[in-house]
């Protein structure tokens, strides 16, 4: 299991990355990834980027039934 200095480090050396990038790159769990990049969130140390939901007008297309699916985020440290 990663260390909030590990993900620091990886943002770090990455500049931005998804969750699920760094739960496969630091071999550990998506969640407990997106529970360890939430606190590092309220800690101020990293924050939440959202890609423009630029070729999805609707926010409804055949690939993302959950209309939000389509949308990818990645964190960075502040």
């Amino acid at each position: 299991m990663a260390s909030l200095f590990e993900i620091r480090d990886m943002l770090a050396l990455h500049g931005k990355m998804e969750a699920s990038a760094l739960s496969a790159a630091l071999h550990t769990p998506l969640s407990m990834m997106e529970a360890m990049l939430s606190r590092m969130e309220a800690l101020g140390k990293a924050r939440r980027v959202q890609e423009e939901p630029g070729g999805c007008l609707s926010g409804q297309c055949r690939q993302c039934p959950e209309g939000k699916a389509c949308l990818r985020e990645w964190w960075m440290l502040r």
